[in-house]
């Protein structure tokens, strides 16, 4: 049987409702959230400057309560998702409200906003909505039990992916050698009743760094073998409940928790409801009614191939990822960094010699200043509005330079941009920026914190 038979055969749609719904109700409380907490204002209204992606610069936000309404919708389409409502219109419009919200600045970038978009886009092309929805209730979908395997394995390879390259990116010398950040982490919770005690002993971070990294690289074929599933099952919801007790990583656990489910066999959610007395819609059969659209298999094949281009990409560039983050951004370096900086910027007047000493406080929101100064293409278009500002003040052709500084994983604060480059006048691209100055490697220390364990 060839690859394209196997991925259209049909399979049980009952693990993929109850993921749309799950996912659906996910995204709506992440809108609330953003209500809840005043982030739209905080976020788009308030800043004189957004940082933008390279390419997205003419992405503005709407003035007013324009983005009010835009999250207001994405609630509204979040609830449709999730009950099955307009199912691909409702996905659709969330996932490019979403992706435009998310393109207005990228201070806010993270790693499971990337996935929000990445499985909207994903879901908007899957029939998710053929089973236990309202629109195969009143007829707007196909109604039926079954959908091609292909809707269930593009869900598990997005997820996957998530977990594979999260792994690959901890083999490295501080995760792994060091214990670090995860160590620094862990020395902030002493106030935790049970972890406390243990959080400033340097055993406990090796031995979490060590099991984190083999969580993440183990835990798909676990859960795609049916002898160690169960087992697989109980670690991801023990490790990714410990996680969102430790860290502030937001709604990504419970993702990845929603989205775990879709690993077991696709009608455990039957076989549940037959157990607990209620009963369910018998599978149809039902399926020569949907056929599978001819781009559909090559779309995706397409989608996945750019998925495991772009977390490799890093490699292109000089130096290590972390502290130059090219090629850093989507590439699923989860939990992989604790960084920070600080940055100031000297102005000079060439017509007169003058320099003016600026800081970044005077154009951006504290937030936006802690976030930008350890991220080198961040500081460069702060350079840009520098210079832009005294442009139009009066003076002609001045040049910006920086004195930024950036801490990776505990290392002492060192030189993150070269100070002599005029930044608001060096190329702005995706090519390698050879005015971020290297990484100084750090005294070797390894052999002294593994004695400290014995």
């Amino acid at each position: 049987m060839g690859i394209r038979q196997r991925l259209t055969e049909p399979v049980d749609a009952a693990s993929l409702a109850v993921f749309r719904m799950a996912f659906g109700a996910l995204l709506l409380v992440l809108v609330l959230r953003y209500f809840e907490h005043g982030w739209i204002s905080e976020y788009f209204l308030q800043p004189k400057h957004l940082f933008k992606y390279w390419g997205f610069g003419w992405v503005r936000p709407l003035p007013g309560v324009g983005m009010y309404v835009v999250f207001g919708v994405m609630a509204v389409c979040a609830l449709g998702v999730a009950l099955g409502y307009r199912y691909r219109t409702s996905v659709l419009g969330y996932g490019l409200l979403f992706a435009y919200q998310h393109l207005l600045d990228k201070t806010h970038y993270l790693n499971h906003y990337y996935l929000v978009a990445c499985v909207c886009g994903l879901m908007a092309c899957l029939p998710l909505a053929a089973t236990w929805s309202l629109d195969a209730r009143r007829g707007r979908a196909p109604g039926a039990d079954l959908v091609p395997t292909y809707a269930l394995w593009a869900l598990r390879a997005q997820l996957g992916l998530v977990y594979v390259f999260g792994g690959l990116a901890k083999l490295n010398e501080d995760w792994l050698l060091r214990a670090e950040p995860l160590r620094f982490w862990l020395q902030r919770k002493s106030e935790l009743w049970l972890l406390g005690p243990l959080a400033s002993q340097a055993w406990l971070g090796f031995s979490m760094s060590w099991a984190g990294a083999a969580f993440d690289l183990c835990i798909v074929p676990l859960l795609l073998a049916r002898k160690t599933r169960r087992f697989a099952f109980v670690a991801l919801f023990g490790f990714h409940l410990a996680t969102a007790q430790l860290f502030s990583i937001g709604m990504f656990p419970y993702l990845m928790m929603a989205g775990s489910l879709l690993f077991a066999e696709p009608n455990w959610p039957r076989r549940l409801l037959s157990r607990l007395g209620v009963s369910s819609a018998r599978v149809r059969p039902v399926w020569t009614s949907a056929p599978t659209p001819r781009l559909a298999l090559p779309v995706l094949g397409l989608y996945f191939a750019l998925q495991l281009v772009l977390p490799l990409r890093h490699w292109l560039y000089p130096g290590d990822a972390r502290w130059t983050e090219q090629g850093f951004r989507f590439s699923w370096s989860v939990m992989v960094m604790e960084k920070n900086g600080s940055v100031d910027f000297r102005v000079l007047e060439p017509q007169t010699g003058r320099v003016f000493h600026v800081a970044p406080s005077e154009y951006f929101t504290p937030y936006q200043v802690a976030m930008m100064a350890p991220q080198p293409d961040m500081v460069q278009e702060a350079a840009r509005v520098v210079a832009q500002d005294f442009r139009s003040r009066g003076v002609a052709e001045p040049k910006v330079f920086v004195d930024a500084y950036a801490s990776l994983n505990g290392r002492a604060m060192q030189r993150l941009i070269d100070p002599s480059v005029d930044l608001s006048r060096a190329p702005d691209g995706l090519a390698a920026k050879p005015w971020i100055l290297p990484l100084t490697p750090r005294p070797q220390e390894s052999l002294a914190v593994a004695r400290s364990m014995e």
